[in-house]
Formats: structure tokens, C-alpha cells, sequence
């Protein structure tokens, strides 16, 4: 944990006192969230908040940044020319900002350790143990592999013996994000910017997407949703900018050569990126898969049954969360026959005990919550609308486990200051936009509930 020395933490604020607003909630009605601008922002530091690792002040990245501008003269120790002579004043300053921003020297030495510092789940410490086997495997050289498929770069992440543990998305990697490895979406954002993205969508904020849907899945009791949340990691393998590469070498070199140089570093090796970590999952195929074979050997009465129930869940996710990317390619279908044989291996930990033999997983969930009903050329719609599965009403099973959670207004209301508070951890944050997510999410809702 990093340590906080700012002398300014004790004074009260101006103006202080706690805005609690009063809400009269009617019963026909869904009531708004007020996400007050005069809350205290906090300090510098450590805090958990709900689906992602920290809540840093600014952003994350923003920090790492300053830190590695500003936090010790790293490039005056690296670049040649004359000793560079500080002032008092500034060798002052410096001193401060390194024990207000930095934790143990021993972290600073490894690469693999930086990302530790915020990859902190204390609520959750079976993810925890995930993720620290994912930083143990890239300590010891198992970096995480690119995947070839979509538009952005995403990663399988190992664990110490090369097994996949996870999938991780990095903000920096998304289509918009400014170190996207994939050159075709590159080239298709410079030649044809009118029909690049989705322009109901924020962009770069698909991580939080991924995360958010995660917490919605939970929220709502729908288990079809790998367990993600917001980490960091930082490998070789990710996509890295020159100069990013050049810095990690030459701290390297400088911890070796000259170690009293090097061990003023705040961070040896490449910057942690942030980004969603979604748990991997065992034994799946593509719907498409499953659906065919459905169709040409049709599951007996008691499986069909568990396929509609799972299927309705999924309808349910990308209803409220108004997924605007859900092909029968992304989300996935586990069928176990009568008799096959015992599992192999154990599946992951954010499944359902009492599981039945046929179960949905839905992934891909990073272009959803749009502030604005899609309202152009692209309709965006579900493509599971034109299956079998979607002509049949819903079953008293799945009405009653939804209906019960969204009928209750203090439950939506937790629900968005929730996803306020996973949200604003992002360094691109606006209110005002986030406000019409949650607009389009509780008018999904509301439509849910009256049906």
C-alpha cells in the first residue's frame, strides 16, 4: 500500500458538511440518481470500491504518469550531460511527493511487483489469488498471449504452469484507445472515421463495461457472467509505446550498473495498464456451436428446460445493460450429455453450486451501457432475437427471481450508486454523460418491470 503524507489531508474542507439529498419515491415511478458534485474528493491513496481494485484520486493512470514524469528525476539520472543541481525547495518537494506516491523499495526492483500495489481485492480474496498467480507467472516469464480475434488487444493470462486463468482487456488497447495493436481497426478509424465505433457509446470505457455488466449479473442474481473486474498488469507481451520500452531498458541497466542509482527509481520495468480481468471458463463453445447441433439432435424435454432458463438470464443481462454487440458468437454454451463422463477439471469459482448440465456464459460485454437509445443507421440489435428460444414468454422461474430485485426502487438506486462508484474511478468521467447511462439503463428496467 502506498503511504500518505499530505499535510493538507487534515483540513476540513470549505464548506464542508455532508449533502444528503432528500428522494420521495412514488410507486409508478423510477426515481433519478443524484450524484452529488460537492462530495468530498478524497485523498491520494488506497480505497476499495465495488468491482474494481482501487479508487485512486484522479485516475490510475494519470498517477502512474506523474510518477514517472515528476516522482524521483528518473530521466535526469538517465540522460547524459552535467549533473543536474536541485534546490533545496525542490529536493524539498520531491521528498514528499516520493513518500506521498511510493511503498517499499523491495517492490521497486522487480517489474512484476508495480502492478501489485493496486491489484488489491480484500472483499473478494478468491479473485485476489487469481490475480496474484497471474503477477507470479509474469514474474517467472509466462507472459500473457494475445488474442488474434476482435478489434482491440485482449490477452489470455496464464497462471505458473502456462494454464489460462483469464482474459484481460486494457483500456490503452480498446479500438479508441491510443495503443490499440490491431492495424486493420487503425486504418479503419483514419479511412473511414464515419463509420468507425458506435456513436451511443463513451469511448475508451469498454473495461468499465466489462466490469459493470459483472456487477450487474451479480446484482441480479442471473450467474451467467465470468466474475471481472478492473486490474492492473503490466507484461512484455502488451502492446507498449517505444519510449515506454526504452525508459524499462534503461532502468534495467541502471539497477544492474549502478545500483544506488537504480534503487531511486520508483518503478523498474514497463507501467502497469489498466484494464477488465474476466475469469476464463472451461468447456465452452461458441452458441452457434451447440445451436446447430441442437437443431439436427433435439435435447430431451428436462434439457431444453435448462436451456430456456439460461437463455432467459441472458436476454434479461443484455436488456438491462442495452448490449449493443451481442452476436451468437459471444456468449457461449456448456452441454454436458447424459453419461459423458466426469468434468475433468473444476470450473471456475463464479458458478453456481447446484449447476445443471447445460449453462450460458456471457462474455464480451464492453459495448454496452450506452447514454443514448442507438438512434442512427446501425440499430445495434440482439441477434438471439431470431432464435427459437425467444419466441417463448418468459418462465414464473425468472420472473420471480428479476422482478423481485428491479420492483424495489432502493434496489435500483443502490445499483447505479454502484456503478457511480466503479465508474468514476476513470480519468475521462463526466457526470453529466453518466447520468444518461443510468437513465437508459433504469428506462430498460422500468419497460422490464411493467411487462
Amino acid at each position: 500500500m502506498m503511504a500518505e503524507c499530505d499535510p493538507t489531508d487534515g483540513e476540513p474542507e470549505k464548506g464542508g458538511g455532508d449533502f444528503t439529498p432528500e428522494m420521495n419515491f412514488f410507486p409508478s415511478e423510477v426515481p433519478a440518481v443524484l450524484f452529488e458534485k460537492t462530495r468530498p474528493a478524497p485523498s491520494l491513496g488506497l480505497s476499495l470500491n465495488p468491482g474494481a481494485a482501487v479508487r485512486i484520486s484522479n485516475s490510475t493512470e494519470s498517477v502512474l504518469t506523474e510518477l514517472e514524469a515528476d516522482g524521483s528525476g528518473e530521466e535526469a539520472l538517465l540522460l547524459p550531460g552535467p549533473a543536474v543541481n536541485l534546490s533545496p525547495r525542490a529536493g524539498r518537494e520531491k521528498r514528499t511527493r516520493r513518500n506521498r506516491h511510493s511503498s517499499s523499495s523491495d517492490n521497486l526492483a522487480s517489474p512484476g511487483n508495480s502492478s501489485g500495489e493496486f491489484n488489491h481485492f480484500p472483499e473478494d480474496p478468491e479473485f485476489g489469488e487469481i490475480i496474484q498467480r497471474a503477477e507470479q507467472a509474469i514474474e517467472n516469464g509466462v507472459f500473457p498471449e494475445r488474442i488474434s480475434q476482435g478489434s482491440s488487444g485482449s490477452y489470455f493470462v496464464k497462471d505458473p504452469k502456462g494454464k489460462i486463468i483469464g482474459v484481460f482487456k486494457p483500456k490503452s488497447e480498446e479500438p479508441y484507445g491510443h495503443l490499440n495493436p490491431k492495424w486493420t481497426k487503425y486504418f479503419h478509424k483514419v479511412c473511414c472515421p464515419c463509420c468507425f465505433g458506435r456513436g451511443c457509446l463513451i469511448p475508451n470505457q469498454g473495461y468499465l463495461s466489462e466490469a459493470a455488466a459483472s456487477l450487474v449479473d451479480q446484482k441480479l442474481g442471473l450467474r451467467i457472467v465470468p466474475k471481472t473486474k478492473v486490474v492492473h498488469l503490466a507484461s512484455e507481451t502488451f502492446h507498449y509505446s517505444a519510449i515506454d520500452r526504452a525508459k524499462s531498458r534503461g532502468k534495467k541497466y541502471a539497477l544492474e550498473k549502478v545500483p544506488k542509482v537504480g534503487r531511486r527509481f520508483h518503478r523498474v520495468g514497463l507501467p502497469p495498464k489498466m484494464g477488465s480481468f474476466q475469469l476464463f471458463v472451461e468447456g465452452y463453445h461458441e452458441a452457434d456451436y451447440w445451436l446447430r447441433k441442437f437443431e439436427a439432435e433435439p435435447l430431451p424435454e428436462n434439457m431444453r428446460k435448462q436451456l430456456q432458463s439460461q437463455f432467459e438470464r441472458l436476454v434479461v443481462l443484455d436488456y438491462v445493460i442495452r448490449n449493443t454487440d451481442r452476436g451468437n458468437d459471444n456468449w457461449l454454451i456448456k452441454y454436458e450429455k447424459p453419461g459423458g463422463g466426469e468434468l475433468t477439471e473444476k470450473e471456475s469459482e463464479w458458478t453456481d453450486p447446484k449447476d445443471s448440465a447445460i449453462q450460458i456464459a456471457a462474455i464480451d460485454n464492453g459495448l454496452a451501457f450506452p447514454f443514448k437509445h442507438p438512434d442512427e443507421w446501425r440499430a445495434y440489435p440482439f441477434h438471439w432475437a431470431w432464435l427459437p428460444q425467444a419466441k417463448v414468454a418468459f418462465s414464473q422461474e425468472t420472473r420471480d427471481l428479476v422482478l423481485s430485485r428491479i420492483s424495489d426502487m432502493n434496489f435500483v438506486q443502490d445499483l447505479c450508486e454502484d456503478l457511480y462508484e466503479m465508474f468514476k474511478t476513470d480519468k475521462g468521467f463526466d457526470t453529466t454523460m453518466f447520468e444518461k447511462q443510468m437513465s437508459v439503463m433504469r428506462g430498460q428496467v422500468r419497460f422490464y418491470a411493467l411487462r
